[in-house]
């Protein structure tokens, strides 16, 4: 009896090693980073969005890129607000640094750069994951394969650094070694208290696959600080978004 509850000690123990090298780590209340995500938070292991390991986020087209920068910019926000710093990497820049804001970020807390050709950029995409002294990466990139994705894994165990991958209009989605895999299109926004004009932000948010949790889809409004779970029903455009999705 003894020596079968020491060997399901040893194999939890060896589990929660094992989530931890993977991003996920057990932590406490004081600990614990609050990124709002409410139900999403849920799919992953221990109920805690992952912090120190790689993210995919794939986009196809103008307006789903921009709905995706909108969702990395709010987890971006929750990232770094204790101070940390951030590198926002790509080839043709698509975020108006001051707009960052919004998703309370200080574009003072991050460093822009622009790279000439996608080889230099994953190079220097890896160098930063590298650096302890940063807080988030994030890169806007088209391709990854799956040697470069787990050469960023391994960068992003040792320094625990966040990583954010931005795959713009991807010629293939392939098998990577990122912890998870996101898709967000962008959905119609809906007035405030009848308030003419354009409301907040509303995003179809897919975490497509996720290492040792459940996938899942969601539509999320971002307001200011904060992400809200629609409860209300899709509008007509919102359904054909959520089927072809």
């Amino acid at each position: 009896m003894m020596q079968s509850a020491n060997k399901m000690d040893m194999v939890s123990k060896l589990q929660k090693d094992i989530l931890g090298l993977q991003g996920f780590r057990t932590v406490t209340q004081s600990q614990h980073t609050d990124f709002g995500l409410g139900v999403i938070e849920r799919s992953f292991p221990n109920g805690v969005f992952p912090t120190g390991a790689v993210h995919e986020l794939v986009s196809h087209g103008r307006q789903d890129a921009a709905a995706t920068s909108g969702f990395i910019a709010a987890i971006l926000g929750k990232t770094i607000r204790q101070g940390g710093l951030g590198i926002w990497i790509s080839q043709k820049r698509t975020i108006f640094p001051p707009a960052l804001k919004f998703f309370g970020v200080d574009p003072d807390r991050i460093i822009f750069i622009d790279v000439k050709n996608e080889k230099d950029l994953m190079w220097i995409v890896e160098e930063c994951l590298k650096c302890k002294a940063l807080t988030a990466v994030v890169a806007e990139l088209k391709e990854i394969s799956l040697t470069e994705s787990r050469r960023l894994q391994l960068a992003v165990e040792q320094s625990r650094v966040t990583g954010l991958m931005h795959r713009m209009n991807p010629a293939t989605i392939n098998n990577t070694a990122c912890t998870a895999r996101w898709q967000v299109r962008s959905l119609a926004s809906e007035p405030q208290d009848g308030m003419p004009g354009v409301g907040f932000y509303q995003w179809h948010v897919q975490l497509l696959k996720v290492r040792n949790g459940h996938s899942g889809s969601w539509v999320v409004q971002y307001k200011p600080g904060q992400f809200n779970h629609m409860q209300k029903p899709a509008t007509r455009m919102d359904r054909q978004l959520l089927k072809t999705g």
